[in-house]
């Protein structure tokens, strides 16, 4: 479902990726962990065509995203902490909206906006406008506007940032029913018990390279830890003792001679 191959991209003389290779599949929660500035939301723009990487490549449900982009858009919902709604329109509105420009009819959009309801509880976001939605409401929308479409692929980045207890648990429940369906969940966050929960396997990158991969319980074994905080943190200092002993200096995101 997702393939990504040497992927690398810079920003002037700062490379926020460098040669980045692994693969997801469907039916499965593949986490992206790593501290900020690891080059987490510049691999997600990439699977999303925001951005064009430098080189190498990325497959998302079957299609190149630098050259069968709009397939790839169809494909993929994408949800962040920092997306907002039209304030003036309600719910039911922005989610018809959305589904128009997915090509759906309006009968489509109701259905789905009903069997949508069932799974993440939109009672009161969806015949209120959003200007008056709390922060668990304007999530719940966001994330509803994401699949409308029913895509093969979500990618959520930092999705539950903000969200209250209550918010925060209905979202992990519907990315476990999503992947149930037979989807791949790409799930970006800084939140350890979050992967613990919802992640089949989670990838780590710091400093733009992907230094770790496996199951929760591969990555303990592979760094002798308790919990996967504890691992996180081992993996991220080992590297850096490990780049210091290469001769780099390392200060902050900068690995420099």
């Amino acid at each position: 479902m997702l393939q990504v191959e040497n992927l690398s991209k810079s920003y002037g003389t700062f490379r926020a990726l460098s040669g980045v290779t692994f693969s997801a599949q469907a039916g499965e929660v593949y986490g992206l962990l790593g501290p900020n500035g690891a080059g987490k939301t510049t691999l997600l723009r990439i699977l999303a065509t925001l951005l064009r990487p430098d080189s190498g490549t990325a497959r998302v449900a079957g299609y190149d995203t630098q050259r069968q982009g709009e397939a790839v858009r169809r494909s993929v919902g994408v949800v962040n902490g920092g997306m907002g709604l039209y304030d003036r329109l309600s719910g039911r509105e922005i989610l018809r909206y959305f589904a128009g420009l997915y090509g759906m009819t309006p009968v489509q959009a109701d259905v789905r906006i009903a069997e949508l309801n069932g799974s993440l509880g939109l009672e009161g976001t969806l015949d209120t406008r959003a200007g008056s939605f709390s922060t668990g409401m304007k999530q719940k929308i966001v994330i509803a506007r994401a699949v409308i479409h029913d895509p093969p692929v979500l990618i959520l980045d930092e999705a539950a940032s903000g969200l209250d207890v209550l918010a925060r648990r209905a979202l992990l429940d519907f990315v476990l029913d999503y992947r149930a369906a037979g989807r791949l969940v790409v799930y970006s966050t800084h939140v350890m018990s979050e992967v613990e929960e919802v992640c089949d396997r989670a990838a780590v990158l710091d400093r733009g390279e992907l230094i770790a991969q496996g199951t929760v319980a591969e990555l303990l074994a592979q760094t002798g830890q308790s919990s996967l905080e504890r691992a996180f943190f081992s993996m991220l200092q080992g590297r850096a003792e490990r780049l210091k002993e290469a001769g780099l200096e390392v200060t902050g995101l900068e690995v420099t001679r």
